[in-house]
């Protein structure tokens, strides 16, 4: 494994050990690199540096090209304007920097200094509901970030905050008692999650209508909560019933995401309950929250309600309730102390925005975060109908995530029927690849999003061949796998000895970003980035191939470094597909 630095950093060196030489008073200097349309690369950072020293910059710029070192690096440097560096990189140097990517297993990027433990907070659906879209971004776009975290060299815990605990497992508790029958399975050995999901709402529904009717029957509930949280034997197996069945549809539904949920991962409210009293009692010791009005309460300057009152958060209610702060309180410590975190990352709805900033403060008041730990909340928005109203059913209803899911494969499917006969797809193979079509689609219009931006849903737009979707993407990949398939005895070889074609040349800078790309992605928590990156680079693909004919190529030697060109292309785009949490058929 060996990581291969990019030709921008490798320019960037050279350049700041050019001013440096040139300018021994300057100290370290940065050269400012970017990429340019003028050349390949713009070096503006002699500007602000001759101001700094009060000399001219274009002499200045001169000085720092003289001191450059003649080597197959640069192969043409100008000065322009007020002291601008132009600069264009060897056709050589290209060709051996991918080359040397293309010899690792991880295409020559490295894993991060000073990597971290991360724990990631992230697809957390309620038990005994039904999963809606809304679950949809917190799932897609958290497991996107453990992929690309894990693949960067972070240490990475999974966490699936699930809701398991509360008020409303009385009512269904008491209801199972009465009716032990009604969570019973046909035939235990193959329970689908839709079966799973029909009972649970069958039964939600009639224990909400019981409740809502008899009040015997609310005070019953109302008792059986008082013996869940006392830790009652009988309660707590029959709220765990209800864990159980729930987890049996959440499974289902993440395996229709094409998603790996592990079970001890998957950590709800009620993993916390035992530590409720002694995060208050610390709080409170410490002076951080304090007692008002009966509720333990956590005051903040910057917070205040529409009248102008300070709003706390409320770790304990007066009748000595725990609120949802007590057990996010708690899985912090449960995270930093007993999990070795020294990031912690929420993929949580921004309308929860001022409850993570409270909660967060609260834990740097009581020690818990510090310099060497923070916490991050990555929110998202809110997914829109095509109207641009919250994404709805016709009869108001929130979208079923399922029949989302499974329209989204029907839809593909037929897409991948139409073309099917053409490559000599089979029809199990129409299948899989409606599939991974479809859930790719799914996931690739919320990845290529920014994720704090609202996003419309339009099925019809996500299975375009056209345009900035996965489709596009996978299409790029397979068309590559077919020249590969179809180049017969030539095999892709780079030949760092040829001149290469414009569109050669945008490809390949394009694909020595990759690294970069994905350490920024990391860093600032933005898979949109990755997603915006791959679709740049099919469209380079897409150029090269319609300007440089690859198996038609003049020589030998071009058919062999184009082949080199589109396998390193097609590695990248799998590569960083599979970051994203899409797969990439080898025919489409």
């Amino acid at each position: 494994m060996a990581s291969v630095p990019s030709l921008a950093s490798t320019v960037q060196q050279r350049l700041a050990d050019a001013l440096s030489a040139a300018l021994p008073e300057a100290g370290v200097a940065d050269p400012m690199l970017r990429r340019s349309d003028r050349a390949d690369f713009q070096a503006n950072g002699i500007l602000a540096l001759a101001k700094k020293l009060k000399g001219n910059p274009r002499e200045l710029a001169t000085k720092v090209v003289d001191a450059l070192p003649a080597d197959g690096l640069l192969k043409d440097i100008e000065v322009s304007g007020p002291g601008f560096l132009n600069i264009t990189i060897t056709d050589e140097a290209i060709v051996k920097t991918l080359a040397a990517r293309a010899a690792d297993a991880r295409l020559g990027v490295p894993h991060a200094t000073g990597a971290g433990t991360t724990v990631i907070d992230y697809a957390q659906p309620n038990v005994a509901k039904e999963m809606h879209v809304g679950h949809l971004r917190s799932a897609v776009i958290g497991a996107a970030m453990v992929e690309i975290l894990e693949f960067t060299g972070e240490k990475v815990v999974r966490r699936h905050h699930i809701g398991d605990w509360g008020t409303q497992f009385g009512m269904l508790i008491q209801y199972l008692i009465e009716h032990p029958h009604e969570l019973d399975h046909k035939d235990e050995a193959t329970v689908s999650g839709e079966e799973a999901m029909s009972n649970l709402n069958r039964l939600y529904k009639a224990s909400r209508a019981v409740f809502d009717s008899d009040e015997e029957f609310k005070d019953r509930a109302r008792r059986r909560v008082v013996d869940l949280q006392a830790g009652d034997e009988q309660t707590r197996s029959m709220w765990q019933r209800f864990v159980d069945e729930s987890k049996i549809y959440f499974y289902s539904v993440f395996d229709k995401l094409d998603m790996e949920i592990n079970d001890p991962d998957v950590v709800g409210e009620s993993g916390y309950n035992d530590m409720l009293t002694e995060t208050c009692r610390l709080l409170e010791e410490s002076g951080v929250a304090v007692r008002s009005n009966g509720a333990l309460c956590v005051f903040f300057d910057d917070v205040k309600g529409p009248e102008g009152n300070p709003v706390p958060l409320i770790v304990q209610k007066s009748d000595g309730g725990f609120g949802y702060a007590a057990t996010d309180l708690s899985a912090i410590r449960d995270r930093v102390q007993n999990l070795g975190a020294t990031t912690l990352l929420y993929v949580v709805d921004a309308r929860q925005s001022l409850h993570f900033k409270m909660v967060f403060e609260t834990a740097r008041r009581a020690g818990w975060l510090n310099e060497d730990v923070k916490a991050v909340q990555l929110a998202f928005g809110t997914v829109l109908g095509k109207d641009g109203k919250p994404f709805k059913t016709r009869e108001g209803e929130t979208v079923r995530l399922e029949d989302l899911l499974d329209e989204a494969v029907e839809r593909a499917t037929a897409v991948v029927r139409e073309k099917a006969e053409k490559v000599g797809l089979g029809e199990q193979e129409i299948v899989e690849n409606g599939r991974y079509v479809g859930i790719g689609a799914v996931k690739y219009a919320d990845l290529s999003t920014s994720a704090v931006r609202d996003y419309k849903f339009d099925l019809d737009q996500m299975v375009s061949l056209s345009g900035d979707t996965s489709v596009y993407l996978q299409y790029a990949y397979a068309r590559i796998q077919s020249i590969l398939r179809k180049a017969g005895e030539a095999k892709p070889a780079a030949h760092p000895e040829l001149a290469l074609a414009p569109a050669e040349r945008a490809l390949g800078l394009h694909l020595d970003q990759f690294g970069e790309t994905l350490a920024e992605v990391a860093a600032s928590y933005e898979p949109h980035k990755l997603a915006a990156y791959l679709y740049q680079l099919a469209t380079h693909l897409t150029s090269f191939y319609d300007q440089c004919p690859v198996l038609k190529a003049d020589t030998p030697a071009q058919v062999e470094n184009r082949l080199f060109l589109v396998a390193l292309t097609a590695r990248t785009l799998q590569q960083g597909m599979a970051l994203l949490g899409i797969r990439t058929p080898e025919r489409l």
